[in-house]
């Protein structure tokens, strides 16, 4: 298991209210310490920057919001994550099966923010910070995360 603090990364504080998919920009918040008007707004330049893939939700792409999700995989996102000082840490490989699970055990210490099914979270030595606790009792799957370097 692992344990959970409620953490909405700012959100509150500046005014946004209701729910929306910026897990990412929240996840960002938390770890750096940066103002969420700030992230909020690269990421969605980031967004309205780029084109929507033949796959890709027409809500993400093209739009100049981080409200509806981001694509991680983009060039721009990883570029962004690095010029912030952090380092991506691989944990699982196509057809390899699960390895590193969302437990306080299995997770290095420091401060990390995790790719998991549809989501990204923040977890400071061994704490889940997010908005809810998606650890699923310790089950859930790490895709890999970021790793802070600063």
């Amino acid at each position: 298991m692992i344990r959970f603090n409620y953490n909405d990364g700012g959100r509150l504080a500046t005014g946004y209210k209701g729910k929306a998919s910026d897990c990412v920009c929240r996840a960002i918040c938390i770890v750096t310490g940066l103002s969420y008007d700030e992230v909020y707004a690269t990421l969605a330049h980031g967004n309205a920057n780029q084109k929507r893939g033949k796959y890709e939700n027409k809500n993400k792409a093209g739009k100049r919001t981080a409200a509806n999700g981001i694509n991680t995989k983009r060039k721009w996102f990883e570029n962004y994550m690095k010029e912030l000082g952090f380092e991506w840490v691989p944990t699982m490989k196509v057809g390899q099966g699960c390895k590193v699970h969302l437990t306080e055990n299995e997770l290095p210490s420091g401060k990390i923010i995790v790719n998991v099914s549809r989501h990204f979270a923040a977890v400071i030595n061994g704490v889940l910070n997010d908005t809810y606790d998606c650890s699923r009792g310790g089950t859930r799957c790490v895709y890999g995360y970021y790793k802070y370097k600063k």
